[in-house]
């Protein structure tokens, strides 16, 4: 049965960004639908999962003053909803001391007052057990940092949004998309006109600005969420206290390696290479590149011999990359109605209310509340091609 509607936004994609975004536009009166390909809940994208790292301890300024406010929203959901969406952990950076990227890390934190503890090679084992510390290294912990149940917060702000009166259609792909003064969207089962559009695909977002006549400098890469047998039973356990970490480069890679508490699968701690090999977001099970799991067995052999060295369960999930890896938050270059949050590079999920609540604002028209020189289009210049 094909479905017509009129409507102030239609965001096109539910996962994180999207939902937020939509949630969003709700709070500010706008009629919205929130559009989606596959049935929900679903695995096939980068939003999925139980739990993800929140914190402060970026390389950038920018985005640890984004996290200030988003820490609050999240509070704000959770008070909303009534659910418990966040637990603190703290995040252990661990990397070269001597390195930049482990001393941006550091100073990104001293710099915005963040509570930290600097631990030393004589008491570090004493506050972190069961975690061998490189020869060389150093560590610090951002103690506001934690973790969010990730699964749980999509499907609260996808409820919060329908209480106020939005309306979400899943297995609903979009197959056109005509710009104009009013923006008509089409898909397989029917066809919506909204004064904007919030583009939020993931790592389909190119598929959808093709018909836009814009195509970004996204890859999209498939990722091993790799879990690890611990063995003894709870020794890296959440509830020990056990924290979230980052080991900003190694032996092992020069890409962050990190890693989350035994807390969804009971005795398992899942520990990633935030790397990954390109793919194809509809082919990405034929995908069979291991290399990310040698390093990632290489590291936990040398670094935690509490866990069992080969992955007891490996999961997937798709990162979408910019070459400097930070978000696309913009209005399309020709249309100034259709609004695009991509590439978030697999750090975005953390940043999902505040993500949601520039892109509301876009797509309203209003000033951003936070300089978006880092994220805009036009940093990429040469690299933005026109699909028409």
């Amino acid at each position: 049965m094909s479905t017509t509607g009129e409507y102030d936004c239609v965001v096109i994609g539910a996962g994180v960004q999207g939902s937020f975004a939509a949630y969003q536009l709700a709070k500010s009166n706008q009629r919205t639908i929130l559009l989606e390909q596959f049935v929900l809940p679903h695995t096939r994208g980068s939003s999925h999962g139980q739990t993800r790292i929140i914190r402060k301890a970026y390389e950038q300024d920018f985005y640890a003053h984004m996290m200030e406010e988003c820490y609050e929203l999240w509070a704000q959901l959770e008070r909303e909803a009534g659910v418990k969406l966040y637990r603190q952990t703290g995040l252990l950076v661990m990397g070269p001391e001597n390195s930049q990227k482990y001393q941006q890390f550091k100073s990104t934190l001293q710099r915005n007052k963040v509570p930290m503890v600097t631990l030393t090679r004589d008491n570090f084992s004493q506050h972190i057990p069961h975690v061998n510390l490189a020869e060389g290294d150093g560590a610090v912990v951002d103690i506001t940092a934690g973790i969010l149940y990730a699964d749980r917060a999509l499907k609260t702000v996808q409820g919060q949004f329908q209480k106020l009166g939005g309306i979400i259609r899943d297995k609903e792909k979009v197959t056109d998309i005509e710009p104009g003064p009013v923006v008509t969207v089409s898909t397989t089962a029917g066809v919506y006109r909204a004064k904007s559009v919030v583009i939020t695909a993931g790592p389909w977002a190119n598929r959808l600005l093709a018909h836009t006549g814009l195509q970004l400098p996204l890859e999209v890469v498939r990722i091993n969420v790799c879990y690890w047998k611990e063995k003894v039973p709870g020794s890296y356990d959440v509830k020990q206290r056990f924290p979230s970490f980052i080991l900003t480069e190694g032996e092992e890679s020069k890409d962050d390696i990190y890693g989350l508490p035994s807390n969804e699968y009971p005795g398992l701690m899942k520990i990633c290479h935030h790397m990954g090999s390109e793919t194809d977001p509809d082919q990405r099970d034929k995908q069979t590149d291991r290399s990310d799991i040698d390093i990632l067995q290489r590291y936990v052999a040398r670094c935690f011999p509490g866990l069992l060295p080969e992955p007891a369960v490996v999961e997937s999930c798709m990162y979408t990359l910019t070459p400097d890896r930070h978000f696309v938050l913009d209005c399309h270059p020709t249309y100034g109605n259709i609004v695009i949050g991509a590439g978030f590079s697999g750090h975005g999920f953390k940043f999902g209310p505040i993500v949601g609540k520039i892109l509301c604002e876009l797509s309203l028209g209003e000033v951003p509340s936070y300089d978006l020189s880092p994220f805009r289009i036009r940093r990429f210049q040469a690299k933005t091609k026109s699909a028409l």
